[in-house]
């Protein structure tokens, strides 16, 4: 039996949350769906899904992908969730499109037989600060200004513009608890309704959550086991924060109260 806090926990979960997505995408109507909407292209098919998979470069660093799809054309199309504003995101997405490339290409081959990969990339936050849903960043030659296609794109989303646009709608349902368009976006509102009202698919993501938080705490005691409990604590609410956990779920989680979270998040 699943204890309830793990699963008040997910209650409060939805897509842009990495877990929540990651159980998603296992689905790859569900990835067709959100891929047809950002790319604006109602016909694409996706041939292949691998949720959560980890990939590495040539010095062993490995980067763990949200949802790493193939669609029916040989094209690779990286979909990523954020939710914390932390990190220099342009250069994650460079990243992580060089170790897709390097992992999906034979070796030896031609770069002209080098596979096209696109990376969505999902944030709460609007990275160009341009009230809009969806960005495209491309590759321009400066002197003649042409746009160069060198089979690399990269496609920022964003859930906080509201630009009348169905991007902009599809975010709604992955950030609000009770959002959901069944006529517009059928798969991703009957995958998300399974995860958060089905008691089956409750009782699924609460064992996940169950799991990531025990892991959370193995590696905050490991960290911290010459330090004191004090320090394995803060280790652990440390960690939990970078997973984009709120205060109550890590005070119940770390067994820790309010001040000590804030503590640690004046230090990050």
């Amino acid at each position: 039996m699943v204890s309830w806090k793990y699963a008040a926990l997910t209650e409060k979960m939805n897509p842009i949350d990495d877990e929540f997505f990651r159980k998603m995408a296992e689905d790859i109507e569900f990835c067709e769906e959100i891929l047809r909407v950002i790319l604006a292209d109602c016909r694409l098919r996706i041939q292949s899904v691998i949720p959560q998979n980890s990939i590495k470069n040539l010095q062993g660093r490995s980067v763990v992908l949200d949802a790493l799809c193939m669609t029916k054309e040989g094209r690779y199309c990286h979909i990523e969730v954020q939710k914390a504003d932390d990190d220099d995101h342009l250069r994650r997405v460079r990243y992580n499109a060089a170790c897709v490339t390097a992992n999906v290409s034979d070796t030896g081959s031609r770069f002209e037989n080098v596979p096209d990969v696109c990376v969505v990339f999902i944030s709460r936050f609007d990275i160009f600060h341009g009230d809009r849903a969806v960005y495209h960043v491309d590759s321009i030659i400066r002197e003649t200004g042409e746009r160069l296609d060198d089979g690399m794109e990269r496609i920022f989303v964003n859930t906080k513009a509201k630009d009348g646009s169905d991007a902009a709608a599809l975010m709604e349902i992955f950030t609000e608890d009770k959002a959901y368009d069944f006529e517009r976006f059928p798969k991703t509102s009957a995958r998300k309704y399974q995860f958060k009202e089905r008691e089956g698919g409750k009782k699924e993501m609460s064992e996940i959550m169950r799991k990531i938080a025990e892991m959370e705490r193995l590696e905050g005691k490991e960290e911290g086991k010459e330090e004191g409990r004090y320090e394995k604590t803060r280790i652990i609410i440390k960690n939990m924060l970078l997973r984009g956990f709120n205060d109550e779920d890590i005070m119940g989680l770390a067994e820790c109260n309010l001040e000590a979270i804030d503590d640690v998040r004046r230090e990050m």
